[in-house]
């Protein structure tokens, strides 16, 4: 339940949305979309995953990011002979000119930053993938046997050519299920695309203000996960990830036709976690189903895997989880009714929550 204090701090996110944004369009134009769910996926403590052809302004948008939010930044680019050394830094011998003595010192890699740009992740061997990908799910790294704590926040975003495949090491599902968001950055509109080239072609270099420290993001975090959430929007977010596995129990028949594996439990979490920052950020005080509904494709459609029917008819994950979207109803007449919607839900002043 969200104390005042809470309720205060809501709204200090809803502002700092508003600032971060206002910041990013001073560089960025456009992209709207992929800023809200790089926010949502931040504040939710998880990671996203950029797909976009080159030239879409990935890096650019995250490194302004990390100077809007004053945090250290640390650009990886991903290349066949990277080794996991190379990112997670490495054991050196030293010696100590008083005492002649040697020892061995751990240097710190890349990884050691706040807001990791992993670049073309899927051009590097599994071996070093794997070793991003425990600094990701365990916030620490492994080194001469000795574990190494990163610092908070941490923040990876990984981005993906989905062009040109030739000679990359495509992230297993297993390694994709540990990004909360698979990011779609698409090309922009006509107007966007005329500022851009006004914008980089003049000789005019735009700053940002920074807007939060590391430590207003731990404290903003932490009030997205005490932010309520009503039994009825859980199922909801359950009802869509459950009803993409064509096995398990009564499924509607486009899920059997087309889908050969659904999401696991990692996809209702995201959701529900997803939708609780998805609302602060919006200035709401409890999470809805339109906020569960906002953030399925990104949370979804690296964890169903299309079959060969689907790709036939030229189906896309996004397009089978528009048509779930439809197909799953939430009575939120029936939950309030029953007794299963909170009072604080019903209130009409949030500050009395």
């Amino acid at each position: 339940m969200l104390q005042n204090d809470d309720v205060q701090a809501v709204e200090e996110l809803s502002e700092a949305y508003r600032l971060i944004t206002e910041q990013l369009s001073r560089v960025i134009v456009g992209q709207q979309q992929v800023i809200e769910e790089l926010l949502v996926a931040m504040f939710a403590r998880g990671h996203c995953l950029l797909v976009g052809v080159p030239g879409l302004a990935k890096t650019l948008l995250i490194r302004t990011l990390a100077d809007t939010l004053s945090l250290k930044f640390s650009r990886i680019q991903f290349t066949p002979d990277l080794m996991p050394s190379d990112i997670t830094g490495t054991e050196v011998i030293q010696e100590d000119k008083q005492s002649g003595t040697r020892e061995l010192k751990f240097l710190k890699g890349p990884i050691f930053g706040n807001v990791i740009l992993a670049d073309e992740i899927n051009r590097t061997p599994p071996k070093t993938q794997a070793a991003l990908l425990e600094a990701m799910q365990e916030y620490q790294i492994t080194a001469g046997g000795t574990r190494h704590p990163l610092q908070q926040p941490f923040f990876v975003l990984a981005t993906q050519n989905p062009i040109e495949q030739e000679g990359t090491y495509p992230l297993p599902e297993a390694q994709l299920d540990r990004f909360m968001f698979n990011t779609y950055v698409d090309y922009p509109g006509e107007d966007e695309e005329f500022d851009i080239v006004r914008r980089a072609t003049a000789d005019v270099v735009a700053e940002v203000t920074p807007t939060l420290s590391g430590e207003q993001i731990l404290r903003l975090q932490r009030i997205v996960r005490r932010l309520p959430v009503a039994d009825h929007v859980i199922r909801y977010a359950l009802k869509l990830v459950r009803l993409t596995r064509p096995e398990k129990g009564e499924v509607p028949g486009f899920i059997r036709e087309y889908i050969s594996w659904g999401a696991g439990p990692r996809a209702s979490l995201y959701l529900v976690l997803g939708a609780k920052a998805r609302a602060v950020l919006h200035g709401r005080y409890y999470a809805g189903c339109d906020d569960i509904r906002a953030v399925a494709p990104p949370v979804m459609r690296h964890r169903i895997v299309t079959n060969f029917n689907a790709e036939a008819e030229g189906l896309k994950p996004d397009d089978i989880i528009a048509r779930l979207i439809d197909t799953a109803t939430v009575e939120q007449d029936e939950a309030a009714a029953g007794g299963k919607l909170p009072e604080v839900f019903r209130s009409e002043d949030p500050g009395t929550a």
